[in-house]
């Protein structure tokens, strides 16, 4: 497996708790998928509150039974892998947002 060291690309995948792909949370579905597509790695993020295009603030201070609270998936890989895995989020995100942006990785390991 080729080290992740140098100018790479940061992708966050911008979605909602409640979004759903076949019925499973869309945020497992994507990490699964990133996973067996063999990126380096991916995290995700629960936000405390925020809001989206429609400017619905979701928050985890309102009591509710079904909560939307906003999450980001973080992965940092090569620009070609993520170019080839773009389609197919597109066809998996019916809302969202996605941002790419480049970074230096500096690896660290034991």
């Amino acid at each position: 497996m080729p080290q992740l060291e140098g100018e790479q690309t940061l992708m966050r995948i911008f979605i909602g708790e409640s979004d759903r792909w076949e019925k499973k949370p869309l945020y497992e579905v994507l990490v699964e998928l990133l996973r067996r597509e063999g990126f380096a790695g991916a995290t995700v993020l629960k936000g405390a509150m925020g809001f989206g295009a429609r400017s619905i603030t979701h928050t985890d201070k309102l009591l509710r039974l079904s909560a939307d609270l906003p999450v980001v998936i973080e992965v940092v890989e090569g620009q070609e892998k993520i170019d080839a895995l773009l389609p197919r989020l597109d066809v998996m995100l019916s809302g969202g947002m996605i941002t790419l942006e480049k970074v230096r990785v500096i690896r660290y390991s034991k």
